[in-house]
């Protein structure tokens, strides 16, 4: 019984030391005086990165690599002495105002455990520990006791202020979230720091900003410059994102801000000598051109501008500037062109309406032109960047209404990007439960309540287990006034399924008002723009050496967040053109068709049904195994078989002849197995038209 005693004393001695602060004195560490000397340094030295960091933060700016360069410092006299309060108060500090937030919280726990009294500051960010942490209720008094103890007449108490403010209006928001899952989007993230998002208006492509190692040399604080990624979605699932092609993403850091509503043009900002511009680039086949920086009146040289939005109409662009001057971080304008032709901008002019005394920005306008969301440090905010919702009335943006938990948390949570339908968006959050700092989760509006159809826990559930698809449109969602449908679409060629570049003309058939006109894309034939339900609508799709396609159809009134998924189909009728039949199959060494042939024939049949001036040649050929003769004889009958079936299928032989070339033409050597495979095929060739 007295050895139990002893022990439990000797336990409770040990537990009541390893809590104690240990100061950074040299009578504490006599036996590794080396050791004591290079962690002094190191605080010494991360301390100057502090003070900056600490000093642009209350100053409503970014820290920028301060708190990171004082982090490497810092931590190696934490390996040292990991008990010290002042040591763990700033590593904590450095963490709340990084990415990685959530780490800071133990480490202002632990400071406030081993001295409560270790920085004036202790309380302030004890309470910001705690908010975090989702304990409003506490994080309010320490809030209270810091200010009751610090009395300096400066700016800094509206940080109190706010802190509380926040507190309160997570805790109701927490009690009443809206109607919305938010589900982290694991297959954009990486354990870096993912954000940014731009979705196109059908939910199928998606572009974002990423830190992760990129091959680059990485800064003083071992970080990488960030560069721009693009995923697409195919059945539910994103595909392994890839850095965007062509001349985008440098050495300096490329961030990007919005998506054209039709996917072909984005900006972004970019981050050259210190200071940050807005460019635009745009997208020709499968690469984005080379940014071209924005007139002075949105990229100034006298401030930073970043997170610039297209509006809905093509008139403007909505963007953010930090003056050198202005204490209250960045703030929200717009610029608008007088011409589009010349694309002659007016002056920059602040939107006072949707500005708050903290950092404002990203926005998004919505393609209904008359929602905006942003982000907003300030407003009524849970903490960090939340983000909100602006209506415009009478030409005027409204007062930004915070758009409620889930969406928003006491972390940061900003760069809102939606769907046509409004039915899902993407933000970008470093809220708890990330796989790195920031991280791009996706947003799926729940639309009216109503009774429920399953259990509820399955239904809490569903968001996860059985996730709805991006680009297929569901329930309406009241989120936009207006209604719209997404078409999207490509335009390939009819035989080979190739993609062809094509002039596409809109017309609104009541008006005959040409409402759009564009270019699919030359790579990959796609195309997406966006149409007001309501209206009957023609399609008229002119591409060089194909016939003209024209169509009609109608999306009605009402018919809100449809998706018209149409895949056109030209017919080439360019003279001297040969295209190669590559589902024709014989039996080997025969002149029979095989039954899978039929699918490619009808599509011939097709093409010389629809276009009956079309006159062709129907070729066959060989690869060069066996005697020339016996190739000869084989292309032609082959040859012949095809045109009889064309024949068969109401086809007039005036209008078809059949030649065999044997192996006399081939399209690839015949060295090798392949290059064999290619020569044996048949062909047609457009002899007139």
């Amino acid at each position: 019984m007295i050895r139990y005693i002893l022990t439990c004393t000797i336990l409770s001695f040990l537990f009541a030391v390893n809590a104690q602060n240990v100061e950074f004195k040299a009578g504490n560490f006599k036996d590794d005086k080396d050791g004591f000397k290079a962690a002094v340094e190191a605080i010494k030295k991360g301390d100057e990165y502090f003070a900056l960091g600490n000093e642009a933060i209350f100053n409503v700016k970014g820290p920028g690599l301060n708190y990171e360069l004082a982090l490497i410092e810092y931590d190696k006299a934490q390996k040292f002495n990991p008990n010290n309060a002042s040591l763990n108060f700033k590593i904590g500090v450095c963490y709340i105002n990084s990415p990685y937030s959530q780490k800071g919280i133990k480490y202002i726990y632990e400071a406030n455990k081993l001295d409560p009294e270790c920085d004036n500051f202790m309380k302030f960010y004890y309470a910001k520990a705690l908010q975090l942490d989702n304990k409003f209720a506490e994080a309010i008094k320490a809030y209270e006791a810091f200010e009751a103890v610090y009395k300096k007449a400066d700016n800094f108490n509206k940080f109190v202020s706010k802190g509380k403010k926040e507190c309160r209006a997570a805790r109701g928001a927490v009690a009443s979230p809206i109607r919305a899952w938010v589900d982290n989007v694991s297959a954009l993230n990486s354990e870096y720091n993912d954000f940014a998002p731009s979705v196109s208006t059908d939910g199928g492509e998606i572009i974002f900003t990423s830190d992760k190692p990129n091959g680059h040399t990485p800064n003083e604080a071992g970080s990488y410059d960030k560069d721009i990624y693009s995923s697409s979605l195919s059945d539910g699932k994103w595909a392994k994102p890839e850095k965007i092609k062509g001349g985008v993403n440098t050495e300096a850091d490329d961030i990007s801000n919005n998506l054209s509503y039709d996917g072909t043009k984005m900006l972004l900002h970019r981050s050259i000598d210190g200071q940050m511009d807005i460019m635009e680039s745009t997208l020709s086949g499968l690469n984005w051109s080379s940014p071209k920086e924005m007139p002075f009146q949105i990229s100034s040289k006298k401030a930073n501008e970043v997170f610039a939005a297209y509006s809905d109409d093509g008139w403007s662009i909505y963007f953010a500037r930090d003056h050198a001057t202005r204490s209250n971080g960045f703030e929200v304008m717009y610029s608008s062109m007088q011409s589009k032709i010349q694309k002659n901008y007016m002056a920059a002019q602040m939107i006072s309406t949707v500005n708050s005394k903290f950092n404002d920005g990203p926005i998004y306008i919505a393609i209904d032109g008359e929602t905006m969301y942003l982000a907003s440090q300030g407003g009524d905010s849970y903490g960090g960047y939340d983000i909100f919702v602006s209506e415009k009335t009478q030409g005027t943006w409204g007062k930004p209404v915070n758009m409620g938990y889930p969406i928003n948390t006491p972390y940061d949570d900003f760069f809102f990007s939606t769907t046509a339908n409004g039915k899902y968006a993407y933000i970008a959050s470093n809220r708890e439960g990330g796989k790195g700092g920031f991280d791009l989760y996706k947003v799926t509006f729940w639309g009216p309540e109503k009774a429920p159809v399953m259990a509820t826990e399955d239904y809490l559930l569903a968001s996860i287990v059985n996730p709805m698809k991006d680009n297929s449109i569901e329930t309406k969602v009241d989120v936009n006034k207006k209604s719209f449908t997404v078409f999207k679409g490509k335009t390939i060629d009819a035989m080979t399924k190739k993609a062809v570049q094509a002039n596409i003309e809109i017309t609104d058939n009541a008006t005959g008002k040409v409402i759009e006109t564009f270019t699919t894309n030359s790579a990959t034939g796609k195309f997406i723009i966006t149409l007001a339900s309501g209206k009957n609508y023609g399609i008229a799709v002119k591409a060089e050496g194909y016939l003209f396609h024209s169509e009609n159809f109608d999306i009605p009134k009402g018919a809100a967040d449809n998706l018209v998924n149409k895949v056109i189909e030209l017919k080439n009728i360019a003279v001297g053109s040969k295209i190669a039949l590559r589902n024709i199959f014989f039996d080997t060494g025969k002149s029979t068709l095989r039954p899978e042939s039929n699918t490619e024939l009808d599509r011939l049949v097709k093409l010389m049904k629809d276009v009956p001036s079309l006159k062709i040649e129907i070729s066959g050929h060989t690869d060069n195994t066996g005697s020339a003769s016996l190739n000869a004889k084989l292309s032609q009958d082959r040859a012949q078989a095809v045109v009889n079936y064309l024949k068969g299928k109401g086809v007039a032989a005036g209008r078809m002849t059949a030649m065999g070339y044997g192996s006399s033409k081939p399209i690839a050597s015949n060295g090798t197995a392949d290059g064999r495979q290619q020569n044996r095929r048949t062909e047609f060739e457009i002899k007139a038209n």
